[in-house]
């Protein structure tokens, strides 16, 4: 059995480093090269990064490979980013039920908001649903409302702005387009219909709450929202 910290075709080194730098969790380093491949060397290592890294800048590849923190890491050039983002905007769409969109929907322009307010708006208990977008990441705790009882609060994530391909809150959709994702469930009994925000308000609301830090992971205590 070959050694396989020897490798002396310069094409498969390429091909292993190309796999390296794409199935590396973090940026890949030229110390995490020389441990694999002591007897390379260092020159020879770092020369076959760079060629890589020139292979993916040619036209028709839609890989990069980018200097990050020491190391180097493999992204999608930015060009195509829009078609990335469809494709998650796709796939959140068909994963998300119309209930899920519209509570996350109520959660992104009404935030901070309570489990209760969501009951209010939506006329439906919806733990299970808040559920099922924490589990996601689209939802996260934000902290305790200064009520009685302090309920938790919700608010949109990161990832929620990912997935839906929106650089901030402020270029959320209006509620027509946002809500437009998938068919509407009928409002159940006694649910208020829910209006979009007042310029001013919803995902800018400043309402005073106590910040999450250890509740984020408090959410088994949901039960206490009232």
């Amino acid at each position: 059995m070959p050694d396989r910290t020897v490798v002396d075709d310069p094409q498969q080194l390429l091909a292993i480093v190309e796999a390296l730098v794409f199935a590396a969790t973090e940026p890949l380093t030229l110390a995490d090269l020389l441990d694999l491949f002591p007897d390379a060397g260092e020159e020879r290592l770092r020369d076959t990064l760079e060629e890589l890294r020139r292979t993916c800048e040619a036209p028709g590849r839609g890989l990069q490979v980018q200097p990050v923190a020491g190391g180097y890491t493999m992204r999608t050039k930015p060009d195509l980013g829009e078609w990335v983002r469809a494709l998650f905007r796709s796939r959140n769409r068909r994963r998300l039920s119309a209930a899920a969109l519209e509570t996350l929907a109520i959660v992104a322009y009404r935030q901070p908001i309570t489990t209760p307010e969501i009951q209010v708006l939506r006329g439906t208990d919806p733990v299970g649903v808040l559920q099922n977008l924490l589990d996601k990441k689209l939802v996260r705790v934000l902290g305790r409302k200064k009520v009685v009882g302090k309920p938790l609060l919700y608010g949109t994530t990161r990832e929620f702005l990912t997935h839906f391909g929106l650089n901030s809150l402020e270029d959320l959709p209006s509620i027509e387009e946002f809500g437009g994702l998938t068919p509407p469930s009928p409002p159940a009994r006694g649910a208020i219909p829910f209006e979009e925000p007042e310029e001013g308000n919803g995902a800018s609301h400043a309402e005073e709450y106590e910040d999450a830090g250890e509740d984020e992971n408090e959410r088994d205590d949901d039960g206490d929202d009232s």
